[in-house]
């Protein structure tokens, strides 16, 4: 298996050669999986020749000609940026994302853009206006979302690692379905310039990889302070590699024994996910890790918080796309023409039916009327959930959680918006506490890849990836 790290270990190997053989592995499985939005063929050989010639003057930064696909909500300079919606459909941004700024500096190789829920909002590629991507291993399930196009993409093997963001656990939640590691840093480590926002208070952009080292070696690109965000936290950046082989002996690590009694009674959970979990815990102990019971809210009261905050955020973030400001469905708008109608007009038509149902849910929740009976519970219950995590954490070094109730489901098979939602059941409270959290693959269920997730103190990342690293060790 190709990693960023085993490419520093061959010298000389020639970047467009690489690239072309991404590109062809692309065009191979591309018909079937359409985990791509966008493939940048020319602009990708044009980055490999550069990184070359980087290389032979001895000029090669940290990802030099390393091969990365990015989530279609990071802006890229003359790229389009569609968010997976038809009223983005042809958009071509004149900016970088800071994220994407510092990929460039690094010496990364932009493959392309990848599929995605619209403005990430779904739990399955499924919502989509371009269509759903597919599951590389099984074309018949879902691979996961909001970033399952670039979970499916690092899964087949069309890119070396990936970018995705993570509101309520999309780059955990497909990164346990596709079998990678997906990294949550903590919110404000990484800049969220160029993001398009979906929830300002929750969005995170965050390293898709194969191994922890690589998902290591990405984060320290792209985290660290932006004076273009106010919230990137001016904390300086570590060294995530120094320290990652060190072990678990004489950590502590969090297991919170009824954490999956409400999804099992529910008939979620089909016991594959428990049995992951457990053989996880038994590693870690057997690693010279402790165990600790600790309590954790319980998921329906995270989901229940997240699914009143998210749309609330999300009706005031997308009232930017109106037809005017980015794009009319119709092209120009016609002398004399009504501009309340063209707005009507280019949101009728331009958002999906699940980005319509959450600006209702979140304008509902933010009315005059309703103001207090939702939004303020739903923030007090936040502030209850990270005082819980935090607590929790005052007890132990990392958190040992599921990332899914189950490994991916069929297609098509949930139809019940609500049923959808409770697929972030054990992610969506991290991500109200504003804590790091990784997903590492560990085993199978029912033939398909699944994950544990690990929860870390804020700005912890380098203890769980250091954890996560003995974890993906013994698993092989």
């Amino acid at each position: 298996m190709e990693t960023i790290e085993s490419l520093e270990s061959r010298a000389g190997l020639n970047a467009v050669a690489r690239t072309t053989a991404i590109l062809e592995r692309i065009a191979q499985r591309e018909g079937d999986v359409q985990a791509f939005l966008t493939v940048d063929r020319e602009g990708a050989l044009a980055q490999a020749a550069a990184a070359d010639l980087r290389r032979q003057r001895g000029e090669a930064g940290p990802l030099n000609g390393v091969p990365v696909a990015l989530k279609d909500n990071l802006s890229t300079r003359g790229l389009r940026t569609t968010c997976g919606s038809r009223l983005l459909e042809n958009y071509e941004p004149p900016f970088d994302a800071t994220v994407v700024r510092r990929l460039r500096e690094a010496g990364a190789v932009i493959v392309g853009k990848t599929n995605m829920d619209e403005f990430a909002m779904g739990a399955s590629t499924e919502n989509s206006a371009f269509g759903p991507t597919r599951h590389p291993e099984s074309l018949e399930r879902v691979p996961g979302g909001s970033s399952g196009g670039s979970a499916a993409a690092l899964a087949y093997g069309g890119c070396l690692f990936a970018l995705g963001s993570d509101t309520g656990g999309s780059i955990r939640q497909p990164a346990s379905f596709c079998g990678v590691v997906g990294l949550k840093p903590t919110w404000g480590r990484v800049s969220r310039w160029g993001l398009t926002a979906l929830a300002s208070s929750l969005d995170q952009v965050g390293p898709m990889t194969r191994t922890v080292r690589d998902a290591a070696i990405v984060l320290g690109v792209i985290a660290g302070a932006d004076p273009r965000d106010a919230t990137a936290s001016p904390l300086p950046v570590p060294d995530y590699l120094d320290g990652i082989e060190d072990g678990v002996e004489g950590l502590r690590v969090g297991v919170a024994p009824d954490l999956l009694t409400t999804l099992e009674l529910a008939g979620l959970d089909n016991g594959g996910v428990r049995s992951r979990l457990e053989a996880a815990a038994r590693t870690l102990t057997t690693l010279g890790a402790s165990l600790v019971n600790v309590f954790l809210p319980s998921p329906d009261d995270a989901v229940a918080a997240y699914y009143v905050l998210c749309p609330a955020e999300a009706s005031a973030n997308l009232a930017r796309f109106d037809g005017i400001r980015f794009r009319q469905l119709n092209g120009q708008q016609g002398e004399g023409e009504d501009i309340w109608q063209t707005i009507q007009q280019t949101r009728g038509r331009g958002f999906g039916r699940e980005v319509k149902r959450r600006i209702l849910v979140g304008t509902f929740a933010l009315s005059a009327g309703y103001h207090d009976r939702y939004y303020r519970r739903a923030l007090a219950a936040r502030t209850r959930i990270a005082r819980a995590y935090d607590a929790a954490l005052m007890d132990c070094d990392v958190l040992l959680m599921p990332v899914t109730p189950t490994p991916a489901f069929k297609l098509g098979e949930i139809t019940d918006p609500l049923a959808m939602y409770r697929a972030d059941s054990y992610t969506v409270g991290v991500s109200l506490a504003g804590l790091p959290a990784l997903s590492l693959p560990f085993g199978r269920v029912d033939g398909l890849p699944q994950g544990v997730q690990l929860v870390g103190r804020s700005f912890g990342e380098a203890t769980l990836l250091r954890v996560a690293r003995a974890l993906e060790k013994e698993e092989g």
